[in-house]
């Protein structure tokens, strides 16, 4: 996939957080999956684009999936937090992704 200059600044828009969790760190562990929050109307091509943009590694699969918000209560008023998008991102054996690394 050809990044042009535009598309380029959407792909740097798509990624918004690495989520670190207890399950994400076992799944980085023994599946070299890593987990991101990203942009609700990404699409698998645009992650996997974006990953291997921003962090120099190579992808071999995306999973998505969308997070419910939760009902809370604010006070004697009720609202809803929104809903969010997160990705499994899959990447090919050796590869690495190292958050701390400023290069």
């Amino acid at each position: 996939m050809n990044a042009a200059p535009m598309q380029e600044e959407r792909l740097l828009q798509v990624i918004l957080a690495p989520i670190i969790s207890e399950k994400a760190t076992m799944l980085a562990d023994k599946q070299e999956q890593v987990i991101f929050r990203v942009a609700p109307d990404a699409t698998k091509p645009e992650i996997r684009a974006a990953v291997e943009l921003l962090f120099k590694v190579e992808v071999k699969d995306v999973q998505v999936t969308r997070v419910k918000g939760k009902n809370k209560r604010f006070g004697r008023f009720f609202g809803r937090r929104p809903d969010w998008k997160k990705a499994y991102v899959c990447l090919k054996p050796g590869q690495e992704l190292n958050f701390a690394a400023g290069e």
